[in-house]
């Protein structure tokens, strides 16, 4: 088996990923950088982000609000040290990113423009038009370009991590071209590998976002952090699931029920008025709009479709030039997956799996439990997203702790002696695996897309807006049942150029891992809060759940719950208060 050493490797070469590695090259140039990513860079699920990313810029805005609407709208789980290292920091990040050429939107005077987002009482929402996903990681990826040290390896698949002498010292990866199976080592990797929405069936997330970098870390030890939390998004296309951002919300754009009605003022999130009102009506936060859904389905004032109820976002009333000027990536959407004009027609839209709160539990440099691994992104819990994630916190995210996990693992690697000749053996056993296990496993009985199909039907019903014990319980039992099919699943291709069969099941693999630690994570968590909501215990209960879930692999490779106090600074615990 062939070998490739590196200083500090990163998993992942999305948003996260590319500016870890340029903090790492700024940081300590004479360190050789490793990006691996399972997709060419600029097709990372980064470039989907629409809307925009939040940092204090205005006059009449204050670190204080930006932190007091992320901690009130993460009712009250966010760790108030890594919020206010996070508002601190955002400003110069996004300044930062604009000098590696990131067009923000501008006022016509010249300064940036902003728009306000869902819990948000300030306008603090930094955009390029609405793609502005897009225009941050092309800005990055360019950047990277800048810095020899860094290398890429592209269309790369991450199988697990190398762990010796108590440390993380590289990785097991397969060259998706080739097929070859290499140990790539490190004195420090850090995992940028995005979320896992691909546990359930309707999601904005991507094809690629299947968890990979959580479940590398939970099978090496490292425990996974508040994963009952799944965020909805209240505006997704019926049939695709594809994102209609918040920015058309942000810009003018009404819920509307089958009546006609704008239907939040029904659930305590303010009044109708012509224009946005901030932290009110349709910039209410995103649990609160997508449990209002779930009212309105249960009243019967929803719209059936094939593909399921809608309620409508009209933008009719902004007019063709400010939708062209202000979301014109909506508009295309619109008209080329669901054959409507927002210029003209009503949007169908429905709630739709959008983002994973937990993750991997870091510091605030990025560091793991598991000293050489570092994590940043969604893949990450830094814990300034709570129970909720406020829209336009997570693209700063990935620059804020992406940056800092970088600086932290250069220095970490700059400290510590080559990996260990002891890695070799284990890469070789990793491989041993994978033919064993898959491309040369015979007489399998289960195939990877009717597995895949059942997990996700099972977490869509028992583990969706609004959850229960025995909902919960059916999709634990289900889970475990295709854990256990899994091990007789087999492939049809044996082929080692471009096995994407392969790469699937290795994906299902990570994907039901996740699976069950979502599940054991609301089971454990007896409460409602934020985007947690469980019928069987409807409030917010501090006395008892004011914690963190942790989630432990267990010798059984069953899930273990314990629980971590949240860091409270500034902010006690209080009512979230919308619409007034």
């Amino acid at each position: 088996m062939d070998q490739v050493v590196h200083d500090v490797l990163l998993v992942g070469g999305g948003g996260a990923g590319l500016r870890a590695a340029i903090a790492v090259a700024e940081t300590n140039p004479g360190l050789s950088v490793g990006v691996v990513s399972k997709v060419y860079p600029m097709r990372s699920h980064t470039v989907s982000a629409e809307g925009g990313a939040a940092a204090v810029v205005r006059p009449e805005d204050s670190l204080e609000a930006h932190a007091y609407d992320t901690i009130s709208g993460g009712d009250w789980l966010c760790d108030q040290d890594a919020v206010e290292a996070f508002v601190r920091e955002a400003p110069k990040e996004m300044v930062q990113l604009e000098h590696w050429g990131c067009p923000w939107s501008r006022q016509p005077d010249g300064h940036v423009a902003t728009r306000p987002f869902g819990g948000m009482k300030i306008e603090r929402t930094w955009h390029a038009a609405d793609k502005t996903g897009f225009h941050m990681l092309h800005a990055l990826f360019q950047t990277t370009l800048r810095y020899p040290p860094i290398a890429r390896y592209d269309e790369w698949f991450v199988t697990r991590l190398l762990v010796d002498d108590g440390r993380c010292q590289g990785v097991v990866a397969i060259e998706l071209a080739t097929g070859k199976v290499q140990a790539l080592l490190a004195k420090a990797v850090i995992i940028c590998s995005g979320g896992g929405g691909k546990v359930f069936r309707f999601t904005t997330n991507a094809n690629i976002k299947t968890g990979d970098g959580m479940a590398l870390a939970y099978r090496a030890g490292v425990p996974l952090k508040d994963m009952e939390f799944v965020q909805y998004h209240p505006t997704g296309l019926p049939f695709t699931g594809i994102l209609i951002t918040e920015a058309a919300r942000a810009e003018g754009g009404w819920l509307l029920n089958k009546d006609g009605r704008r239907y939040l003022q029904d659930y305590d999130l303010g009044v109708p008025e012509p224009t946005p009102v901030k932290r009110s009506m349709e910039l209410g936060p995103r649990d609160r709009l997508s449990q209002a859904f779930m009212g309105e389905r249960r009243a019967g004032r929803t719209t059936s479709t094939q593909h399921g109820d809608v309620v409508h976002l009209d933008v009719r009333h902004l007019g063709e030039e400010k939708i062209d000027k202000k979301i014109p990536f909506v508009r295309e959407l619109c008209i080329k997956y669901q054959k409507i004009d927002p210029v003209k027609e009503m949007i169908p839209v429905r709630p739709v799996v959008h983002y994973m709160m937990g993750g991997i539990p870091t510091d605030l440099e990025g560091a793991t439990s598991l000293p050489g691994l570092f994590a940043a992104g969604e893949v990450a819990c830094v814990s300034i997203n709570g129970a909720n994630r406020l829209g336009s916190n997570s693209l700063t995210e990935l620059l804020v702790f992406g940056a800092r996990a970088g600086r932290a693992a250069a220095q970490f690697a700059g400290s510590q002696a080559g990996p260990s000749a002891a890695l070799m053996a284990q890469a070789e056993d990793e491989e041993r695996r994978l033919y064993r296990d898959f491309l040369q496993k015979s007489g399998g009985s289960e195939r990877v897309s009717p597995l895949r199909d059942q997990m996700q039907e099972a977490m869509e019903d028992g583990v969706g807006i609004y959850r229960d014990e025995e909902g919960l319980r059916d999709a634990e039992d289900k889970i475990q049942e295709l854990k256990e099919r899994f091990q007789r699943v087999s492939i049809d291709d044996r082929s080692l150029t471009f096995n994407t069969e392969l790469i699937s099941v290795l994906e299902l693999e990570n994907l039901l891992d996740l699976s069950e630690v979502v599940v054991s994570s609301a089971l454990a968590r007896k409460e409602s809060r934020g985007a947690h909501q469980r019928t069987d215990h409807p409030d917010r209960d501090d006395e008892n759940y004011l914690a963190h879930t942790m989630a432990y692999r267990s010798d059984e490779g069953t899930p273990r719950i314990e629980f971590a106090p949240v860091t409270i600074t500034r902010w006690p615990p209080g009512e979230r208060i919308y619409g007034s």
